[in-house]
């Protein structure tokens, strides 16, 4: 009985042993890659008031920005974003444009402190071609397409935008000119009266005269 109970003790001793030489084989923490590549990184919209919290908002004015958190480092990452407008509003691209993400490492992840880039847009004019929701306004979807990304590296986000003014319309309109009617004034000879009795002489050729 002996012989079994210290067998078991053996046993239970050589698993704990091989147990913590388990736990503590971990590669040393210099080698491991501060910066693993891959689909790291996230896109959030953020209305005016602009700030760098991680917070989604899918109703916005036609000024917003979108913040980028979490992307890899490097000197030529860049996202490429992508607009287009979407059903029931329309299904169009509107707008493209490269913002660069790599300035940092993607430690922060998508916290405020991992926040790589802000991009302020204006769509105002470009939504001008096209009908808007009644209730909600327009409707936009965000395509992010990153550079440094493995696998999938598409983001996407669709939100309203509303607010939008309609920028004025400049007609060109001739002056009216008003004319006063043209007056035509005729000046007569005053008329002058002459004393009873008086005579007047009115001169004829080659000297004629006549009295009367």
């Amino acid at each position: 009985m002996g012989n079994a109970v210290s067998r078991r003790w053996a046993v239970a001793g050589l698993v704990t042993g091989l147990a913590g030489v388990v736990t503590f084989v971990w590669p040393p923490p210099g080698n491991v890659e501060a910066d693993p590549p891959g689909n790291n990184g996230t896109v959030k919209i953020d209305g005016e008031a602009f700030d760098d919290h991680p917070n989604n908002e899918p109703h916005v004015g036609c000024v917003f920005q979108v913040d980028f958190y979490g992307y890899d480092e490097g000197a030529d990452l860049f996202a490429h974003v992508t607009f287009d407008v979407s059903p029931p509003v329309g299904r169009m691209t509107i707008l493209e444009d490269d913002v660069f993400i790599g300035e940092d490492d993607n430690s922060g992840g998508g916290s405020a402190a991992g926040l790589d880039a802000s991009e302020t847009y204006d769509l105002s004019t470009l939504l001008q071609g096209f009908e808007p929701h009644p209730q909600q306004g327009w409707h936009v979807k965000l395509t992010i397409n990153a550079d440094g990304s493995q696998g999938a590296d598409v983001k996407r986000k669709v939100f309203w935008v509303s607010g939008c003014a309609t920028p004025p319309t400049t007609t060109s309109e001739s002056p009216t000119t008003s004319e006063s009617p043209t007056t035509t004034s005729t000046t007569m000879a005053p008329t002058t009266s002459k004393p009873y009795g008086s005579t007047t002489s009115t001169t004829y050729g080659h000297g004629y005269r006549a009295a009367r």
